[in-house]
C-alpha cells in the first residue's frame, strides 16, 4: 500500500464560508483523498493522498464550485489581486446605467434596454454562482438572491430588484474587506517568520534563506534582526525581545553558551550563533505551523452551523413557496402578486451569510488573540473547550514550581570522592538529558570532562539515568532506582544519588522554588469554580508542602508516568458532568496524560518537545496565570459567537414578521441579510482587542 502524502494549497479569491465547506465536502467525497480540510480563515486547503500530482484534479473540482478561485502553492502566494476594485467598478457602471434609464427622457424601449443591461451587470456574478449550484443540485444564498431579484422584476418591482442586488453587492464588498482586515490583523500578530539568515563562512558573511542552513553552521545576528533558527551563542552578548514568542515585553539578556530562540529580535548587541535545529524544527516554524493549522479542527458549535447550513436553504425555499401560494388563501385582501413579493422578501432575509462567516472567524480571532499573549491553541475545538474546564490537574516540577533547581547540598558518602568529582559525574550524565533537573544541575556545574567518552546512555522516565564512562557503570536517580539506600532524614527537596558500579558514592539535594503568582492563579481558578489537583513523582512530604503553600485541593505523590495515567483515567471515569478535565505539565513523563486529558496544557518554555506535541495548548511563557487568560479568551469568544447568532437570527425573524404584516419591504430585508453580516464581523473583531 502506497504512503499517503500531505498536500497544502492556498485558495486565492475564496470569499465565501459556505463555498469553502462545499469545496471541502466535494474533495472529501472524491476517491483517493483523506483528511480534507478547507480553512476559510487562512484560505488554506490541506489533504492527504497517494496521487503524485493531485493539483490538476483539485483545480478542476474547485473551478466547478468557485470559478474565480485560484489554487496556488503555499510558496506561490502573491499580493492580493484587486478583485474588490473590479467589483466596485462593475457596481458603479450598473448603478449609473440604472439612473440613466429612470432619470433621462428616453423612449421606453431604450429605457428597458438600459435597465436590462444594468441588471445583467449587477446580477451577473451572483447569478453565475447560483447557476453552478443549481447545476450541481445544491442551493445557497446566491440562489436565494437571484430568485428574489428576478422575481421582483417579474412582479413589476424592478427598482426593488436592482436595489436588492446593489445593496447585496455593496455588502459583499464591505464584507470581503472586513474579513481581509481581520485576517491581516491576525497574521500581523504572528508576523515572526525570519526572511533571511546571515551565514558565516570563514571571514565571509552571506545572506541566505534560513531553510538552507544546516545544524552546526554559524550565523551572525545584528541589532534589529530576528533570530532565524534556534541555536547557542558562541560569541557576543545581547538583549533579546521575546514578545512575539511569549507575549512578554521585558527584554532578556543573553550571553555566550546560552540558547536563543528563532523569532525573537536582537535589540542590542552583535551575536554569533551556532545553529542547533534546522528550520523545520525551530521554534518559529513550530509556532507558525501551530497557528496556521489551529482552526483545521472544527469546534462543535462550528460543525453544527456547517451541518445546519446544508438543510437551511431548501427549508427557506420551501417556506417562501408556502408564503407565495397559501398567503392569499388564508388572508383576505392579499393578492398573489403581493404574496409572491413577500415570499421574495423572505428569501432575501433568510440568507445565512452572517452565521456562516462570523462563527469560524470568531474562533480564528480567538486563537490569534491567544497567540499574541503567548498562548498557542492547536484547534478551535480546544479554544471552545477551555471555558468548560471543571478540573485542572497540575504536574509539580516546571509547572507549579519553576523547574530551576539549585544544589543546596552535596553529600560525599564515599570519602575517596570529592564534591567536585561527584558533581562532575552528575554533569556528565545530565548533559544528555532535557529534564528541568538536568538543566538546573548543568547551570551550576563547571564541567570540563570529555562527554565523547560517555556511552550507552539511557534515561528511565520518572526514575533517573544510566551511562558508561571509562569502563564504569554510572547510575543517577532516586533511592528506588539506585537501590540499597538507607532511610535518611527528610529534606524538603529532591535527593539524587550517584552510584558507580555497585557502590553509592554520593548524593546531591536539589531545591525548587514555587512559581511567582502560582498561588494567585490557583485562587483565581477556584473563583471560577475549578477544582485543582496535583500529580507528582516527588516525595510525599515535598508534594504536600507545595500543595498547601499554593492551596491546591488534592495531591498525589511518588507517581510514575503510568500511575499518573491510571489516576487520570479514574478522574475521567468519575467525571459525570459536562465539565472538562485539563492536565498541565511539562516533561516527557507528562506526555501520556497530556494526550489523554480532555485538554492538555504544556509549559512551552521549560517543557520537553514530546510534552508540547502531546498537548492541545502550549503556554510559551511558562506562566500559570496564562491559563486564566486562556479561559477568559475562550469565554469572550463564545460570548461573541452567541451574540452574533442571536443578533442575526433575531433581526431576521423580526424583519420577517414585519414583512408578513406589510411593514417591512426589500430595504429592511437587505439589512437583515447584508447589514447583520457586517455588524457580526465588526463585533467579531472585538476579540482581537
Amino acid at each position: 500500500m502506497s504512503i499517503l502524502k500531505n498536500y497544502k494549497y492556498l485558495l486565492e479569491g475564496l470569499d465565501c464560508a459556505n463555498c469553502a465547506k462545499k469545496i471541502e465536502d466535494k474533495i472529501a467525497a472524491t476517491e483517493g483523498y483523506e483528511d480534507v480540510n478547507v480553512n476559510f480563515s487562512t484560505l488554506k486547503l490541506s489533504f492527504k493522498t497517494n496521487y503524485e500530482s493531485p493539483k490538476k484534479e483539485i483545480i478542476e473540482i474547485i473551478k466547478k464550485i468557485e470559478p474565480d478561485v485560484n489554487v496556488l502553492e503555499i510558496e506561490e502566494k502573491k499580493e492580493e489581486k484587486q478583485k474588490t476594485n473590479y467589483d466596485i467598478l462593475r457596481l458603479i457602471i450598473g448603478i449609473v446605467l440604472y439612473f440613466i434609464a429612470i432619470n433621462l427622457k428616453i423612449n421606453n424601449l431604450v429605457q428597458i434596454i438600459f435597465l436590462i443591461i444594468s441588471l445583467i451587470i449587477l446580477l451577473y456574478q451572483t447569478a453565475k454562482k447560483a447557476f453552478l449550484q443549481i447545476k450541481k443540485g445544491t442551493l445557497d444564498e446566491n440562489v436565494l438572491i437571484t430568485i428574489s431579484v428576478i422575481g421582483a422584476c417579474l412582479v413589476d418591482k424592478i427598482t426593488e430588484g436592482i436595489m436588492v442586488i446593489t445593496l447585496y453587492e455593496i455588502g459583499k464588498i464591505l464584507e470581503a474587506r472586513a474579513v481581509n482586515k481581520t485576517r491581516k490583523s491576525i497574521s500581523n500578530l504572528m508576523n515572526i517568520k525570519p526572511e533571511y539568515a546571515n551565514l558565516k563562512v570563514g571571514d565571509e558573511v552571506r545572506k541566505v534563506n534560513p531553510k538552507t542552513i544546516k545544524i552546526g553552521d554559524t550565523i551572525l545576528v545584528k541589532v534589529g534582526e530576528r533570530i532565524p533558527l534556534d541555536g547557542i551563542i558562541t560569541k557576543g552578548q545581547a538583549e533579546m525581545d521575546y514578545s512575539a514568542l511569549t507575549g512578554e515585553s521585558t527584554l532578556v539578556e543573553v550571553k555566550e553558551n546560552e540558547k536563543v530562540l528563532s523569532g525573537s529580535i536582537n535589540v542590542r548587541g552583535l551575536l554569533e550563533v551556532r545553529v542547533e535545529e534546522n528550520y523545520e524544527n525551530s521554534t518559529v516554524s513550530q509556532i507558525l505551523n501551530l497557528v496556521e493549522n489551529a482552526t483545521d479542527k472544527k469546534a462543535k458549535t462550528e460543525t453544527f452551523v456547517a451541518k445546519a447550513a446544508r438543510i437551511y436553504t431548501p427549508i427557506v425555499l420551501g417556506l417562501a413557496l408556502a408564503v407565495a401560494i397559501f398567503m392569499p388563501v388564508f388572508m383576505q385582501n392579499v393578492t398573489y402578486e403581493e404574496s409572491i413579493y413577500k415570499a421574495l422578501i423572505f428569501l432575501v432575509i433568510s440568507c445565512p451569510c452572517s452565521i456562516a462567516i462570523s462563527v469560524p472567524l470568531s474562533y480564528f480571532s480567538g486563537i490569534g488573540k491567544a497567540s499574541k499573549e503567548g498562548i498557542l491553541i492547536k484547534g478551535s475545538d480546544y479554544l471552545d473547550g477551555i471555558k468548560d474546564i471543571g478540573q485542572i490537574i497540575f504536574d509539580k516540577t516546571g509547572t507549579i514550581t519553576t523547574g530551576n533547581f539549585s544544589i543546596s547540598k552535596v553529600n560525599c558518602i564515599n570519602k575517596n570522592y570529592t564534591e567536585r568529582e561527584i558533581l562532575n559525574y552528575f554533569a556528565l550524565g545530565e548533559s544528555f538529558s532535557n529534564h528541568p533537573i538536568a538543566k538546573s544541575i548543568l547551570k551550576e556545574v563547571e564541567n570540563n570532562m570529555d562527554t565523547t567518552k560517555v556511552t550507552d546512555f539511557k534515561e528511565i522516565s520518572g526514575k533517573g539515568l544510566e551511562y558508561n564512562f571509562q569502563e564504569k557503570t554510572i547510575k543517577i536517580g532516586n533511592s528506588n532506582f539506585v537501590s540499597n539506600i538507607e532511610k535518611e532524614k527528610k529534606d524538603y527537596g529532591t535527593l539524587l544519588y550517584l552510584k558507580i558500579d555497585d557502590e553509592i558514592v554520593g548524593s546531591i539535594l536539589l531545591t525548587d522554588k514555587i512559581k511567582e503568582r502560582a498561588k494567585e492563579t490557583i485562587q483565581k481558578l477556584k473563583q471560577l469554580k475549578i477544582n485543582t489537583k496535583m500529580f507528582t513523582g516527588d516525595k510525599k512530604e515535598i508534594a504536600i508542602r507545595i500543595a498547601k503553600e499554593v492551596n491546591i485541593d488534592e495531591v498525589k505523590s511518588e507517581m510514575l508516568p503510568q500511575n499518573k495515567y491510571e489516576e487520570l483515567e479514574k478522574v475521567l471515569s468519575l467525571n459525570k458532568t459536562k465539565k472538562k478535565v485539563a492536565y498541565v505539565g511539562d516533561g516527557i513523563n507528562d506526555s501520556p496524560v497530556l494526550a489523554r486529558a480532555d485538554i492538555g496544557i504544556s509549559m512551552g518554555g521549560v517543557g520537553s518537545s514530546s510534552a508540547i506535541e502531546a498537548s492541545d495548548i502550549v503556554i510559551m511563557t511558562d506562566e500559570l496565570e496564562k491559563i486564566v487568560e486562556a479561559i477568559q479568551i475562550s469565554k469572550k469568544t463564545n460570548r461573541i459567537i452567541k451574540q452574533n447568532l442571536m443578533f442575526s437570527i433575531g433581526v431576521k425573524l423580526l424583519v420577517l414578521v414585519f414583512s408578513l404584516l406589510g411593514i417591512a419591504d426589500m430595504w429592511e430585508a437587505v439589512f437583515a441579510d447584508v447589514g447583520t453580516t457586517l455588524i457580526t464581523i465588526f463585533n467579531t473583531i472585538r476579540i482581537l482587542k
